[in-house]
């Protein structure tokens, strides 16, 4: 069954497209004003298709305001609900929601009732036009796929496949597939897992790439285009979100510049510029670019992959800025968070921090920084800054220390995959957190 194609609302996803930017609101969804003003601004920057979170009904009614005062405005782009565990919520929002993302895994622990939800709600997305995205994340494999497969990329592309054959049986093909990690070896070999499997079975599906929990700042926008470069370097992805602990609009930018350094043919021109590296050398190319952002973003897809791969070791590069030469502290401290991103060499700590959403109840950007601000010395650890309790502990398997949202001025404290602390005051918490990690030092 060759597909290739995905139609969600005016938006069209899949081969013969070019690559879809989105992005998706940190507000609550119930709070409709905000909700809008937000969409609006990510219109306006160019996003092709934008999520909210809709974790209850109230959310699929707010949901279905938005969208009529969106559309009233000649604002057309899809929306995409996102949905966690209630087969019940995602059944309605595929009747207002042009896209739905779920983890049909999520709906019941017993696989065989998960089965019969997502026939359900199959049944009421071919009635209503709705496309789906189902989401299999590394932190969020169900027990069955564990057992079997272990926390790896193989368990993901397996979970994934056994999705995708549902569907199929179903008849159900208005498809896209997301196989993410913050862990970008993961992320790419999962990928790579499922593209082959895909083509070995003759079925096509779009795949949205993205990077889960990059942060903020340089290392956000590097770490997410050396996962998702790795992978349009090979032609596998067709729709792209840049995650970062930052204003969601900021993402859009970003992620425009990957896919028109991609979709434009440059990556390759670049490509050919910097030669295939022999063993042992070390690959040169110089830059002129018209803001950091686009220096950055497109050496990490040019030398990141590169690698990720283990291709090459190291690299060198010079840069010029609107035709400011960048120093060469500059230059050696992007080098740095590159081979960072690409799992090569440990210089910094490692932060895993979602972007936040609607169920996210404290201020997870200034939390974030401030947290990166009290940690930068320690050297290779791995933190995480979680919103919630839906994703958080999860996708936070990677990490030495979390700091996990629990509720309205809530938090728990992890070490490793267990929490230390309940229930934290979030105004203590940061402090909490710095106490558990000087107190349990790494070997």
């Amino acid at each position: 069954m060759l597909v290739g194609l995905v139609q969600a609302g005016n938006c069209g996803i899949g081969m013969k497209y070019p690559i879809k930017v989105q992005t998706m609101c940190n507000t609550f969804t119930q709070d409709i004003d905000k909700s809008v003003a937000q969409c609006v601004e990510m219109a306006a920057a160019g996003a092709d298709l934008i999520r909210l979170t809709t974790q209850g009904l109230k959310e699929v009614e707010a949901l279905k305001e938005i969208k009529a005062i969106l559309r009233g405005k000649g604002i057309d782009i899809p929306l995409v609900a996102d949905v966690h565990f209630s087969s019940e919520v995602a059944i309605e929002v595929a009747k207002v929601a042009d896209k739905v993302r779920i983890n049909p895994g999520n709906f019941a622990k017993d696989h065989d009732e998960a089965c019969r939800q997502l026939k359900k709600f199959l049944d009421v997305c071919k009635e209503y036009g709705t496309a789906v995205r189902i989401g299999v994340n590394h932190g969020s494999l169900g027990e069955r796929i564990i057992n079997k497969y272990g926390d790896t990329p193989l368990g993901m592309k397996e979970a994934a496949m056994e999705w995708i054959r549902m569907c199929e049986e179903n008849e159900f093909y208005n498809l896209v597939i997301s196989l993410k990690a913050s862990n970008t070896i993961v992320m790419a070999t999962a990928y790579r897992l499922l593209w082959e499997e895909m083509q070995k079975n003759s079925m096509i599906y779009p795949l949205h790439l993205g990077v889960t929990e990059a942060g903020n700042g340089d290392t956000g926008r590097i770490k997410s285009a050396v996962g998702i470069g790795a992978l349009l370097k090979e032609g596998i992805g067709n729709t792209i979100r840049v995650s970062l602990t930052e204003d969601p609009v900021n993402e859009i930018p970003v992620g425009k510049i990957i896919a028109e350094y991609f979709d434009s043919g440059e990556y390759k021109k670049n490509l050919e510029r910097i030669g295939t590296p022999a063993k042992g050398t070390v690959p040169h190319c110089d830059y002129e670019c018209c803001s950091w952002d686009e220096f950055i973003i497109k050496a990490s897809c040019d030398f990141g992959p590169m690698l990720l791969d283990k291709e090459i070791d190291d690299f060198t590069l010079t840069a010029k800025i609107n035709g400011e030469v960048v120093p060469d502290n500059k230059l050696e401290d992007f080098k740095d968070n590159l081979q960072q991103a690409a799992r090569r060499k440990f210089t910094k700590p490692e932060y895993i921090a979602c972007p936040g959403c609607g169920r996210t109840l404290y201020n997870l950007e200034e939390t974030f920084n401030e947290v990166k601000r009290r940690t930068s010395h320690l050297k290779g650890v791995k933190i995480a800054i979680m919103g919630c309790i839906v994703n958080g502990p999860g996708e936070m398997a990677d990490a030495d220390f979390g700091y996990v949202g629990e509720g309205k001025g809530k938090v728990a404290i992890y070490k490793g995959k267990e929490p230390v602390l309940r229930s934290v005051p979030q105004e203590e918490a940061i402090d909490k957190l710095l106490d558990i990690i000087e107190k349990n030092p790494l070997e």
